[in-house]
């Protein structure tokens, strides 16, 4: 079955296997089987095509995969150009609802990069220095 071009998976049951689609997650699943009035237990495999129309119409209503995804960079983007402490935070990669980065973040920051004393010769092979400051 696909669903605004996801494929969802057949073996699943429906309420589990709609989650697949970007924007519907386990709250709005049960809002959208209650409204197309289907049996979220039964596998998707097992659907008939009425049943699969009702879905589709149900989520005509939410804003789902592209939209979504693109509304949500718009929002970002707004936050970045009016200049905002949130804004800021996007675009230097750093958690941007107050969580603490001295000792966590690691997802977000990246991997740890351990900032030290190197040898002469390890910096002029990294591109850090040059031959000029090593006779120095």
């Amino acid at each position: 079955m696909r669903i605004s071009g996801v494929n969802i998976p057949d073996e699943k049951k429906l309420d589990i296997a709609l989650g697949y689609i970007y924007g519907v997650g386990r709250n709005n699943v049960y809002e959208i089987l209650e409204k197309a009035k289907v049996d979220g237990a039964k596998r998707v495999n097992t659907l008939s095509e009425d049943e699969q129309k009702r879905i589709q119409k149900a989520l005509e209503g939410y804003k789902l995969e592209g939209d979504l995804r693109t509304e949500i960079n718009e929002n970002i983007r707004r936050l970045k150009d009016i200049g905002s402490y949130r804004g800021l935070r996007h675009s230097r990669n750093l958690p941007a609802r107050g969580q603490r980065t001295r000792s966590n973040a690691r997802t977000k920051r990246g991997k740890r990069v351990t900032i030290g004393a190197i040898k002469k010769e390890v910096a002029i092979k990294m591109g850090l220095a040059t031959e000029e400051t090593k006779e120095k």
